[in-house]
């Protein structure tokens, strides 16, 4: 019922909405008498707080029109490489470029949309071929597409891989645990689309290192208790209605949940840069929630499979993780070169968990292993703003330079 009264109360506060957009306007607008009012500002900027906190986010765009490369603006446009039920293979096209590295973004599954890593993307852009995976909603996909689990996101890994050759493969968060399980695969059954290189940033391979609060409370839980509590169905009202989700909602309140205070003084600013007339600082604020409360459902059957595996048995770690039947050995990897980034302040994924793909990728040589902890960053740091694009990317490119 928790879907069902998320919408109810949605619902409710529309008629409220209609009424804060009128008086921003009314406060707001030049072009309005009341605007020259004393405190007008402040009653514009709280009816503006009040949209904003109460607003619908939807998935935003990559807006990637162009790249500076060389001191000259590159075009870029988007293009669907392999569209599928659960996610979209998007290409980043540089019709003026040709034959730079080929790379594979893999993207987390795990509530917010791809565009979260625009600012990967983008960085990237200057000097590689960059594809993402770009996952879609499951409250819009009709639910005779069927179910979709870990073993689903593995396999379309693997097609993403076959598609595009021998690419290089960089998985955020949470993808890492699958995107190893698919390299595994491959390279047990020698398969020649094996990528050239994995770089894994900040994601759950062995959550028994450095437990965070995250993997503290997956591991609390029985699958039961998770089934019962965030599992919903999709109501009638969108295209997936009556499938299993774990719903966007939940996972926006347990983002906000780990760092209320933050959240509560960035939207007391905001509200502080509107009364000053500080549109740069308002815009930039904009910007930032504009992506993070854009959260999307996740299918229930990879939601609590991931949990399962990843967070409750360690199944990776401890050797036990099967995939459609198969057995995941990571020893198999010989061929790829292995690069693990970790956040110093990374509070989701915690110290060593990301870097104990060293160990388990015995195959690998040393000498195309790296390791990289990044000082004075967080989890969205190591992907995303300036410590990422003067830090860590300067690292990722020259290691697939390397080994390109």
């Amino acid at each position: 019922m928790l879907y069902q009264i998320h919408e109810f109360q949605r619902a409710i506060i529309e008629p409220w909405r209609f009424l804060a957009e009128l008086g921003a306007g009314t406060y707001g607008s030049p072009f309005s008498p009341f605007s020259y009012v004393p405190g007008s500002n402040k009653y514009a900027a709280g009816f503006e707080l009040m949209l904003r906190v109460t607003q619908r986010y939807n998935k935003p765009a990559f807006g990637i029109d162009s790249v500076l490369i060389a001191k000259r603006q590159v075009a870029v446009r988007e293009e669907v490489a392999l569209d599928k039920p659960f996610c979209r293979l998007l290409h980043f096209v540089k019709p003026q470029l040709r034959n730079q590295p080929k790379v594979l973004v893999v993207a987390p599954l795990s509530g917010h949309f791809s565009t979260l890593l625009r600012d990967t993307v983008r960085t990237m852009l200057v000097d590689h071929d960059v594809f993402i995976t770009d996952w879609k909603d499951a409250r819009e996909i009709p639910f005779d597409e069927g179910a979709f689990h870990f073993d689903d996101y593995v396999a379309y890994v693997q097609e993403f891989m076959r598609l595009l050759g021998p690419v290089h493969v960089i998985s955020v968060c949470q993808p890492t645990v699958p995107v190893l399980a698919a390299v595994a695969l491959l390279a047990a059954h020698g398969d020649p689309v094996q990528p050239k290189t994995m770089t894994m940033m900040g994601g759950p391979i062995d959550t028994r290192r450095s437990p965070t609060k995250v993997n503290n409370f997956a591991k609390k839980h029985p699958i039961s208790w998770f089934e019962r509590n965030v599992i919903e169905r999709v109501p009638n009202k969108y295209p997936g209605a009556m499938r299993r989700v774990y719903p966007g909602f939940l996972q926006w309140a347990g983002f906000v949940a780990m760092n209320p205070d933050r959240h509560v003084d960035s939207h007391w600013d905001f509200y502080q840069h509107l009364v000053a007339g500080d549109g740069e600082s308002a815009d930039a604020h904009k910007r930032f929630y504009d992506e993070y409360n854009a959260v999307m459902d996740l299918p229930a059957e990879y939601y609590l499979d991931t949990v399962r595996m990843v967070f409750q048995e360690y199944a990776l770690p401890t050797g036990n993780m099967r995939v459609a039947g198969e057995l995941v050995q990571p020893e198999k990897i010989k061929k790829t070169a292995l690069f693990s980034i970790e956040g110093e302040l990374d509070d989701i994924s915690g110290f060593g968990q990301t870097e104990a793909a060293l160990g388990l990728c015995s195959g690998i040589p040393d000498s195309r292993k790296q390791h990289f902890l990044a000082q004075g960053v967080g989890h969205y740091g190591i992907f995303s703003g300036r410590k990422y694009r003067e830090m860590i990317y300067p690292l990722i490119r020259s290691f697939i330079a390397k080994h390109d």
